[in-house]
């Protein structure tokens, strides 16, 4: 697969999407322009004192909203060409969920599993120095995240940085997202992609007329899924699935290989298993599978790739048994093998409505970071004294009083965790909603034509209101 084969994918779906709206072509090309990338080479001093020159990006898609937001990439194989499709992706995601900043991403040429932790501490902190150089970042400019190969160790770094080089600003915290709730973090982030991701697949499958043509019941509860990605994502995504989905992890793919037992394997015990071996292969009662894509091509009801872009091709497509694709990675199925599954009647949840849980929630952080308040401590003892009053007047009213214990819990406000699970949930809710609308009510052929229309237009909308654009 060459490296413009992703970002050849998302400009075929926003040709595609744009061919059906009423837009000017002016503000078309405005919309899917990229409006600033950056391309640095800088030294890093490596463990045994020798200075490797490492490359690295960032991509600014559009700055229809300010500020951009978007994460980072550490990864040998990134390019310039993937991080500016990266990054229109992410101008689409945050206009289907309601998000107020445009898409941008980064990445950086280093392998993070097998550079040591001083080497990446070096190049991050660098790499942020560079970005401020060039006003690439900032809370008002450009708030980077995690991606593939970072988290919330690298985040408390770029957070650091930022600090110590911009000692006058009011809240420097907020220039980056997904760091460390000790690092003015926010409960919740670490898993707010892949819980995202449970979210919007049991939306899909509340819609019964979706799922009829399937063969499909309603709901999560027993459904086989294969997941590709034990990852952050693919690991949260597949817990909550077993955990408050009841669905059936049969089948589970790693880059070494993979595992698959059709009566159902424990995400969580395979994860320790992983971590205790270093490789899935090999869990008890599980057969190994070699070729991990063949996994794919296992019979499931729903597979979710949670690994990286263009894993289902023209060559494997015709193969994939799934009735459900759940795109819980950036660019899995490439356009053209899109074109195959839809032909074969497979649903496909999109990527950039149903991995959107990570940029949601680090818009609460960023809210969070520039308010300098956590959501609980404005709300919590204020509704705990609201529910107090209910109680003592209901209990008054019929004479009974409440098991103290029950009474605890429901008076009990809300953490900041809740909050914010509860807002993910809505929002993907609504957001599903609102896709779906625009698929049935305007006849588009599937959902990702749908959530790039909507998204287009949104974008096209906000820039029409700054008065750019007639």
């Amino acid at each position: 697969m060459s490296r413009g084969a992703f970002f050849e994918s998302v400009s075929h779906y926003f040709d595609r999407a744009a061919r059906l709206s009423s837009i000017k072509p002016g503000m078309l090309d405005q919309v899917k322009s990229c409006n600033s990338v950056y391309r640095m080479r800088f030294p890093v001093k490596q463990d045994d004192g020798s200075i490797l020159v490492v490359e690295a990006f960032r991509a600014e898609h559009s700055h229809h909203r300010l500020p951009t937001k978007g994460g980072i990439r550490f990864s040998k194989h990134v390019h310039i060409n993937e991080t500016i499709a990266l990054a229109a992706l992410m101008t689409y995601k945050c206009a289907i969920v309601g998000v107020p900043f445009g898409g941008a991403k980064g990445g950086v040429c280093i392998d993070p599993r097998t550079a040591s932790e001083g080497f990446r501490e070096r190049v991050t902190r660098r790499y942020t120095a560079e970005l401020i150089r060039k006003n690439f970042i900032g809370p008002d400019i450009d708030v980077p995240a995690p991606d593939y190969g970072t988290g919330e160790r690298e985040m408390g770094w770029i957070a650091d940085t930022y600090k110590n080089l911009k000692m006058n600003e009011g809240n420097p915290y907020a220039c980056v997202t997904g760091k460390p709730v000790s690092m003015q973090g926010i409960p919740g982030r670490k898993q707010a992609t892949g819980l995202g991701v449970f979210q919007g697949i049991r939306c899909c499958l509340d819609r019964a007329e979706d799922m009829k043509p399937l063969g499909l019941s309603t709901g999560t509860q027993g459904k086989r899924v294969i997941v590709q990605g034990l990852g952050n994502v693919g690991y949260h995504a597949a817990f909550y699935l077993q955990t408050q989905g009841g669905a059936l992890i049969t089948g589970i793919a790693e880059r070494d290989g993979g595992i698959f037992n059709p009566d159902g394997l424990d995400v969580d015990e395979v994860y320790r298993h992983q971590q205790a071996t270093g490789s899935i292969l090999n869990f008890p009662g599980a057969e190994n599978v070699a070729d991990s894509r063949a996994l794919l091509e296992r019979e499931c009801d729903i597979l979710v790739p949670a690994a990286l872009e263009n894993q289902i091709t023209a060559e494997n497509a015709p193969r994939i048994r799934a009735k459900i694709i759940a795109e819980a990675a950036n660019g899995p199925v490439d356009f053209q093998a899109e074109a195959i599954l839809l032909e074969r009647g497979v649903l496909m949840i999109p990527d950039l409505y149903l991995n959107a849980g990570g940029v949601t929630v680090s818009y609460f952080e960023w809210l969070k970071n520039k308010a300098g308040v956590s959501f609980d401590r404005m709300v919590s003892r204020h509704e705990e004294l609201v529910k107090r009053e209910m109680i003592d007047e209901l209990e008054s009213l019929t004479g009974k009083t409440m098991d103290a214990e029950r009474r605890k819990r429901l008076i009990k406000g809300p953490r900041e965790e809740e909050l914010v699970v509860a807002a993910l949930e809505e929002t993907m809710i609504r957001s599903y909603d609102q896709v779906h609308d625009f698929w049935k009510q305007r006849g588009l052929p599937d959902l990702r034509t749908a959530a790039f229309l909507h998204a287009i237009e949104r974008v096209a909308e906000s820039y029409t209101h700054h008065g750019i654009f007639p």
